[in-house]
């Protein structure tokens, strides 16, 4: 499994931007994709993830009002829809799939993408 993630860049404050996830050689159908975030110095936080399923969506504290995950299904995409950015946004965005079997769950990581939030 590959994850590809894209989009990140160059912000100005309370402007918005969207970072993609794309999956490729995927053998697999119950899978979560999420976004985590790492900023320099902390640890890599939980941002937001989707059930592959049914579209289901789950948020970490703090970001349900301004960001927002979507999936294209033909592509095998999650999109991160971030708005209203802060400085305290600026991090490295990494997207993962957690697959989800009878003996647990596997997680898989993409690369990051760098999202700077600055005027």
């Amino acid at each position: 499994v590959q994850l590809q993630a894209s989009g990140g860049g160059l912000v100005q404050p309370g402007g918005s931007l969207n970072v993609s996830c794309t999956v490729s050689g995927r053998t697999f159908d119950r899978f979560r994709m999420g976004w985590y975030r790492q900023a320099p110095g902390k640890e890599r936080r939980f941002v937001a993830q989707i059930t592959w399923s049914d579209g289901s969506t789950y948020y970490g504290a703090s970001f349900k009002n301004r960001f927002t995950i979507v999936r294209d299904n033909d592509k095998d995409a999650a999109t991160l829809e971030m708005n209203n950015l802060t400085p305290e946004d600026t991090a490295v965005y990494y997207c993962a799939i957690d697959r989800m079997g009878i003996d647990g769950t596997q997680k898989y990581w993409g690369q990051g993408t760098q999202v700077t939030v600055s005027s």
